[in-house]
């Protein structure tokens, strides 16, 4: 239950416990834990606030802007207030955030809708307003007199990473705004100009009428020098501070790389090349698919990352068909799937681990490396503090993949020492959330099914399985029923 308290603070009601699954589903849940993670200096104090997080020691959370409170109980039942302090935005970052957002029709309908695609924190990050927190933003304080994150401060984060998968809105309150005032700003910058008339044209009926458009140009010709800029000498003054020499340089700096950018495109095998953003061709198509740099291809994940129920925000018909594909279901990721070189269950999968991590998730997916030296004794130290004693799980281990014994479990290690949850589906090691510094915390995230949250948690020590129907793959067939 959600309290509001004008439109500057809001106080969620003390949740359950959250025991045998992780603190964070969503990937903006998981970045804010990851900076919790990467604070604290004592990891035993990290170990001591999960215990208090996942017994439901922490009480009310009070969220205001540029604070988060909440009376935390020890075993003891001695409650402590625990404060966890975030910067505000300034003014002028919000002017920025939301002129950013102007100019990108999708970034305005997912906050509307709820969501926080990670090309709109990209996006914002370019234009210099950081939404998410760093390492070292999360400032606590507590009534225990730690000098640094105590175990009551670190519970009451993991508390709160739980509220931002549920509504993104909670963190840019902590930024500053609140969800009314947000919401004002959105809708106002995607309002249509003043005595603009002009009126839009159905996707679906442009892209039915396609094939009535006359045929493309041929290809153009490469120059065989840059264009000429246009001459700066006039009779007129510049203005103050425009240096014209600097202005020329600059437009035949311009004009010299749009001829070499044109001479790379028509030139043989541009396709089978990697991207000017590093990215391969099988993993644009990919990126395409998952919509992270387009609208996406079909209907949009709900809040948890998965397929099925809509998203809040909106009828179902004004979010479906962006690419114009109602007609014919999947052609467009179809065609995708065919540039990647992946079969159709194949692509589904890589679609899946780019939304929960982009190109770092799709690494994880498909590469398999071996751990040795440091890497090795800090994975090693990562797993034996995880668990007590008698909780840790039996491990296989292969490379830098950790399967569960008797359990389709799986631990993955990325090369910056982040953990990522895998479950086997009808044979298939399926991503299964985003990385964490815990391996116990990843390996609970995947000790559920999809749509299990109100079924018992599967164990992570092998005295379970995770599928309660008997191992129908959700996730594969979500993803196929849905055209991708």
């Amino acid at each position: 239950m959600t309290r509001y308290d004008g439109d500057l603070a809001r106080t969620f009601a003390a949740a359950p416990p959250a025991r045998g699954r992780g603190f964070a589903r969503s990937w903006w849940g998981h970045a804010w834990v990851r900076a919790l993670e990467e604070s604290v200096l004592d990891a035993g104090q990290v170990r001591a606030g999960r215990r208090l997080a996942r017994a439901g020691a922490v009480g009310a959370v009070s969220v205001r802007p540029g604070r988060v409170t909440a009376v935390v109980r020890d075993r003891d039942g001695t409650g402590h207030r625990a404060d966890v302090l975030l910067t505000e935005l300034s003014g002028e970052q919000w002017d920025r955030f939301f002129g950013m957002a102007a100019e990108r029709a999708g970034h305005v309908a997912a906050l509307l809708d709820h969501e926080m695609p990670p090309h709109l924190v990209e996006d914002a990050a370019a234009a210099g307003v950081g939404l998410l927190p760093g390492t070292g933003d999360l400032e606590p304080e507590c009534d225990c007199d730690a000098w640094d994150h105590c175990g009551h401060s670190v519970a009451l984060c993991y508390q709160v990473a739980r509220l931002l998968d549920e509504d993104p809105f909670v963190l840019l309150l902590l930024r500053g705004r609140g969800e009314r005032a947000v919401r004002d700003s959105l809708q106002a910058q995607a309002a249509p100009a003043a005595g603009d008339d002009t009126e839009g044209v159905d996707a679906a009926g442009a892209y039915a009428a396609s094939d009535t458009l006359p045929p493309l140009p041929e290809l153009p010709g490469v120059p065989a020098e840059p264009g000429v800029p246009p001459s700066l000498d006039s009779d007129t003054a510049p203005g103050p501070g425009v240096d014209p020499e600097a202005l020329a340089f600059l437009a035949s700096r311009a004009a010299a790389e749009a001829r070499r950018l044109l001479a790379d495109a028509v030139a043989a095998g541009h396709g089978e090349r990697p991207l000017e953003s590093g990215l391969s061709v099988a993993q644009d198509a990919v990126r395409l698919a998952a919509g992270n740099g387009s609208e996406p291809v079909g209907d949009p994940p709900g809040p948890s990352g998965e397929r099925g129920e809509p998203a809040r925000g909106g009828p179902e018909p004004a979010r479906r068909g962006r690419l114009g594909t109602d007609a014919e279901p999947g052609t467009v990721t179809a065609r995708l799937a065919d540039g990647s070189g992946r079969d159709r269950l194949g692509f589904a999968t890589a679609v899946r681990a780019w939304r929960l991590g982009g190109a770092d998730a799709l690494a994880v997916l498909e590469e398999e490396w071996a751990v040795s030296g440091e890497a090795l004794a800090r994975a090693r130290a990562a797993l034996e503090s995880a668990w007590d004693e008698d909780e840790r799980p039996s491990l296989r281990a292969r490379a830098n993949r950790w399967t569960v014994g008797g359990e389709p479990l799986q631990l993955r290690l990325d090369t910056d020492g982040g953990w990522w949850p895998y479950r086997e589906e009808d044979g298939r090691w399926m991503p299964a959330g985003g990385p964490t510094r815990d391996p116990a915390t990843a390996l609970a995230s995947a000790a559920r099914a999809p749509g299990d949250d109100d079924r018992p948690p599967a164990s992570a020590t092998g005295s379970s399985s995770a599928f309660p129907d008997g191992g129908t793959p959700r996730v594969l067939t979500a993803l196929i029923e849905n055209g991708e």
